[in-house]
């Protein structure tokens, strides 16, 4: 007699989605503060797919937009503050992170997270605003509008374009010195005084060595 274990089917939006935190304040004052990090866990025995979407992507650097949670692990999303200015200061923006199973598109579950900026750190954030603001709040964001967070690429160091025009150059000279006749030859066009010893001739094989080493690995 065989035994499948198969996982139950899941109803599309019935599953919890556990995120930490709920609320994310960014202070303008406080520049440590324009990068916090949300961590997605996933307490479940199977793999989850995750999407963030953003009801004002323009606003805020996604580090990982979209990516996958292994079995039973967690994963750090990154988010920045990218548009800190005071016309912005105690707008509440919604971040909704959205889970799927590895092998389906339907969304699993999904969480919502309110990011809010403000001026100083000494202001107080929006958890401690009176029952009634809050709760009117939450019902003007109930039917906002969510996008697709496009992946933030962090930046990096431009890759090299190949070798400078100095090396370049020094490298020609090296090849002009070696082409040059030997001190001593006699059938020879070239002026006497361009005529180099043995050493000149093996200091500019050197460098011109080094140069090529410089080269190649440009």
């Amino acid at each position: 007699m065989q035994h499948h274990n198969r996982q139950p089917e899941l109803v599309e939006g019935s599953l919890p989605v556990f995120v930490f935190p709920t609320e994310l304040v960014f202070y303008a004052d406080e520049q440590t503060s324009h990068k916090q990090v949300l961590t997605l866990y996933n307490p479940y025995e199977f793999a989850l797919k995750f999407k963030v979407l953003c009801t004002a992507p323009n606003k805020y650097a996604v580090v990982d937009a979209t990516g996958a949670v292994k079995p039973q692990c967690c994963v750090d999303i990154v988010i920045r503050h990218r548009d800190v200015r005071a016309c912005h200061y105690g707008v509440i923006d919604k971040f909704r992170l959205q889970v799927s199973e590895q092998s389906q598109r339907k969304a699993l579950g999904r969480k919502e997270v309110m990011a809010t900026l403000l001026p100083s750190a000494s202001q107080e954030p929006s958890h401690s605003r009176p029952q009634e603001e809050e709760r009117r709040m939450k019902e003007q964001l109930a039917d906002s509008a969510f996008f697709e967070q496009t992946a933030f690429q962090p930046e990096s160091r431009a890759a090299p374009g190949g070798p400078s025009v100095l090396t370049v150059l020094l490298g020609l000279v090296c090849v002009a010195v070696l082409m040059l006749p030997t001190l001593g030859e006699l059938e020879s066009v070239v002026p006497v005084y361009l005529h180099l010893s043995v050493n000149k001739k093996l200091v500019a094989a050197y460098v011109l060595g080094l140069l090529t080493m410089v080269i190649l690995r440009t």
